[in-house]
C-alpha cells in the first residue's frame, strides 16, 4: 500500500499477544537496491519527545516539579520579548503544545532546497540558540487557548529536565528508561549523523521536478535535540510504548495526566478525533476504541509508532521516503495511518 504510493522502501512491524508479525518493501537503497533490511535502525523524529514528555513525568512523579509550574520560575528571562511572556506558560503547556510559542524548525529552513540541505546539514544550534530564534516571533495565541504543534515546545521541555536534574536530558532518558527497559539500541545520539547498520537508506524530493536526493544524514539544526534527535528500532520503540501505557515507567496518577488530552484543530493535519496528551497522541480507530502513539518525520522519512490504549498490542511503521508533490505526500501519509488503523483493528 505504502510501497505502491511511490515510498521506496517501507518497514511494518507488528506485535500482539499472538506474536509478531513484520513486513518489509521495496529497497534498502536505490543505487544497490538491497531490500529493506529487518528491524534496522531508524530515526525516531518526534518520538523523541515521548521519552521527553516521561521524563518529565517521572519528575512530577518524584515531587520534583509540578505541571502548573512556568517556565519562567525554571528558566528566568529565556521566555520573553516580541510578547513572548514565560511566566504565562506552564510545563504542561510546553507538553502539550498549548503554549502558543513559535516553532523555530521555521527560521532554520527559510528556504525548502536541496541546496540548503547541503548547505546547512552540518551546523548544529545550542537549545538555548534555537529558543532565542523563537523568541523573535510573537506567540500564534495566549498559552491555553489553543493548539499549535511547535518544537520549540520540547526544547525547552529538555533544558528544563537539565535545570531540575544538573544532567542531560539525553542522561536523563537513558538512566530512566533505556537502561530499565533494556532498551540496548535506542539511543541519543545528539549531532553525530550516522546511523547504525543496518538501515535503510532516506530519500527527500525537494522539488516537484527534481531528483531523489539521499538525506540519510540528518539536518542537524533541527534534528539533535530533545524535540527529534533519537534513534533506535521498531522491536525497541514497540517495547517502550508498551511499557509506558502498561505503567511500567509512570504511577498511574502521571500516566492519567499524560493521556489527559485536548482537541487537535482540523487543519493540523492529523486524522479526525486526533486528541493530543503530554507528549503523547489518541488518535481513532475506525473499528471503534482509539490508540496512542506518536509521530516522527525528517528529511526523506516518516515513522509512527502506535499501541493500543491497554498497552498489549503496538505497531511501528517506518517509510524512507518522501516526495515533494503535496497530494503524493498526502496520499502516502494515509496510506501509513490505513495501515496502522487495519492492523490494530485487525488484532482488537
Amino acid at each position: 500500500m505504502l510501497h505502491a504510493a511511490g515510498v521506496t522502501g517501507v518497514s511494518v512491524r507488528l506485535e500482539t499477544p499472538d506474536g509478531t508479525v513484520t513486513a518489509r518493501s521495496g529497497v534498502s537503497d536505490l543505487v544497490g537496491r538491497r531490500p529493506v533490511p529487518k528491524d534496522g535502525y531508524l530515526r525516531l523524529g518526534s518520538i523523541t519527545k515521548t521519552f521527553v514528555a516521561t521524563v518529565v513525568l517521572q519528575l512530577v512523579d518524584e515531587k520534583r516539579l509540578t505541571l502548573d509550574r512556568t517556565v519562567e520560575q525554571l528558566l528566568p528571562g529565556v521566555v520573553s520579548g516580541a510578547d513572548n511572556d514565560g511566566r504565562t506558560i506552564t510545563i504542561r503547556d510546553l507538553l502539550q503544545h498549548t503554549s502558543g510559542l513559535y516553532d523555530y524548525t521555521a527560521d532554520v529552513f527559510p528556504d525548502p532546497s536541496a541546496q540548503t540541505y547541503y548547505t546547512n546539514r552540518w551546523h548544529a544550534y545550542r537549545p538555548e540558540q534555537l529558543v532565542a530564534m523563537a523568541m523573535r516571533h510573537k506567540p500564534a495565541f495566549p498559552p491555553g487557548t489553543d493548539w499549535a504543534y511547535s518544537n520549540t515546545n520540547y526544547v525547552l521541555a529538555g533544558m528544563i529536565i537539565q535545570k531540575v536534574t544538573g544532567h542531560s536530558w539525553e542522561q536523563q532518558v537513558h538512566d530512566r528508561i533505556l537502561r530499565p527497559l533494556g532498551l540496548r539500541h535506542t539511543d541519543t545520539p545528539g549531532t553525530w549523523p550516522f546511523l547504525p547498520r543496518p538501515h535503510a537508506a532516506n530519500y527527500q524530493q525537494f522539488a516537484e521536478d527534481g531528483p531523489m536526493v539521499d538525506t540519510t544524514i540528518p539536518y542537524r539544526p533541527f534534528d539533535s535535540g530533545a524535540d527529534g534527535s533519537m534513534t533506535g528500532t521498531a522491536r525497541e520503540l514497540n517495547h517502550f510504548f508498551t511499557a509506558l501505557v502498561g505503567g511500567r515507567l509512570l504511577t498511574p496518577a502521571a500516566l492519567a495526566a499524560m493521556r489527559t488530552a485536548v482537541p487537535v484543530p482540523q487543519d493540523s493535519g492529523h486524522p479526525t478525533g486526533t486528541r493530543d496528551g503530554l507528549g503523547l497522541f489518541f488518535t481513532p480507530l475506525s473499528c471503534g476504541g482509539g490508540y496512542l502513539g506518536h509521530g516522527g518525520s525528517g528529511f526523506g522519512y516518516l515513522i509512527r509508532a502506535a499501541t493500543t490504549t491497554d498497552g498489549r498490542r503496538a505497531i511501528t511503521v517506518s517509510a524512507h521516503s518522501r516526495p515533494a508533490d503535496p497530494q503524493t505526500a498526502a496520499r502516502q501519509e494515509d496510506a501509513l495511518r490505513d495501515l496502522i488503523d487495519h492492523a490494530l483493528c485487525r488484532t482488537a
